[in-house]
């Protein structure tokens, strides 16, 4: 991400420019597959949701600080530029704060498990990380209690010598349900707009009445404000009312401000504060529901055998959605008209309420052995 945002910033022509946007997306990719599967492996059940939707508060605050840049130095000529810049210390602090963490214990005790070198030293160093995450003395008692615990269900996960789950595994038996609720819920949180709604935030701010490019500009920071005020409130209360409830009342929300979208244009014209109302409502409940849910529920529903292959192709489904949105949107609008494509992706969202009443698990208080055993048989 550094050395892309660099090439990105100081890019003399097109060319470059797309090299530093593909070398800075290779490294958000690899941060959105690591990230919460560190998570979620390292920290404790009752927290889990908190910290992984804290990912989320965090990812926002970087959009929030583009829009304001963006906002700064909108009238001068290159002042994209900055925007780019500006990630390049943060990625770099990133970067060198990765260094000072521990590996997985979960990751260690699977290396053990399977007989990839001396047992005794791969829960030794399981021991040692475990101690070093939750901040008591090297090799404690409770942390080796808690190593113990969770290589009873490890060794009866994998036998020894047994290579880790294929990317084909992912595609069977509990690992495929986990695939379907995960990959889903990024599939959903994708096609249901949410790549047009903020991507293209400015220009229905213009076409509401907004006419200049710098009022747009500043009212997208508004909603940057807005969308971080409400990933808080998903961080607060994640793991007190769990994972379905802000699921289904964020996207029913999803669903109601995508119609008022399309009520706008078809026959709402006159009143612009029902674009900004509607457009403030899809953040507010996106940010309370697939905004942070959908990765926590990624990072935490796969089976340890395929949990990181798991991952990687939600990742890629996340992705590629979000791209086959973003490039379809223009044509679609051209053909549907704005009114036809945010009543489709309405219906979309309503298709999204259903899968996640019917489908979608509670996994709230679970650890990640008692999802697989619990939810997964």
């Amino acid at each position: 991400m550094c050395f892309g945002g660099l090439l990105t910033s100081y890019a003399p022509g097109l060319n470059v420019l797309l090299l530093g946007r593909l070398v800075y997306g290779l490294g958000i990719g690899l941060a959105m597959h690591g990230a919460p599967l560190y998570i979620a492996e390292t920290c404790p059940s009752q927290i889990r949701g908190t910290l992984i939707s804290l990912k989320e508060l965090f990812i926002v605050l970087g959009i929030l600080v583009g829009f304001l840049v963006g906002s700064i130095q909108i009238d001068a000529v290159g002042g994209w530029r900055y925007m780019y810049g500006f990630g390049v210390p943060i990625a770099l602090l990133m970067g060198l704060g990765m260094w000072s963490l521990p590996p997985s214990p979960r990751w260690l005790l699977l290396r053990a498990a399977q007989g990839k070198g001396s047992f005794q030293e791969y829960k030794e160093k399981a021991i040692s990380a475990l101690s070093k995450l939750r901040g008591r003395p090297p090799g404690d008692k409770v942390s080796e209690k808690q190593i113990e615990e969770s290589l009873v269900s490890l060794k009866s996960a994998y036998k020894e010598d047994e290579p880790e789950g294929s990317f084909l595994e992912v595609f069977q038996g509990p690992s495929l349900k986990a695939f379907v609720i995960g990959g889903g819920l990024v599939l959903f949180q994708q096609i249901t707009g949410q790549p047009s709604v903020l991507y293209y935030a400015g220009p229905i701010l213009q076409s509401a009445g907004f006419s200049a490019a710098a009022d747009a500009t500043r009212v997208s920071v508004v909603i940057g404000l807005f969308k971080l005020a409400m990933t808080w409130i998903a961080v607060v209360k994640v793991d007190d009312l769990g994972r379905r409830p802000l699921l289904i009342g964020g996207v029913s929300g999803i669903a109601l401000s995508l119609f008022l979208l399309s009520a706008y244009y078809k026959f709402l014209g006159g009143f612009p504060l029902v674009a900004v109302a509607a457009l403030l409502l899809y953040v507010g409940c996106y940010q309370i529901s697939f905004g942070p849910i959908s990765w926590l529920m990624v990072s935490e529903i796969f089976p340890l055998r395929t949990r990181g292959r798991g991952i990687s192709l939600a990742v890629l489904t996340n992705f590629g959605s979000n791209a086959i949105v973003t490039f379809a949107f223009s044509p679609l609008k051209e053909f549907l008209g704005a009114e036809n494509l945010f009543l489709l992706f309405g219906a979309i969202a309503l298709l999204s309420l259903v899968f996640v009443v019917v489908i979608v698990p509670e996994t709230k208080g679970l650890s990640l052995e008692e999802i697989e055993s619990k939810i997964l048989k």
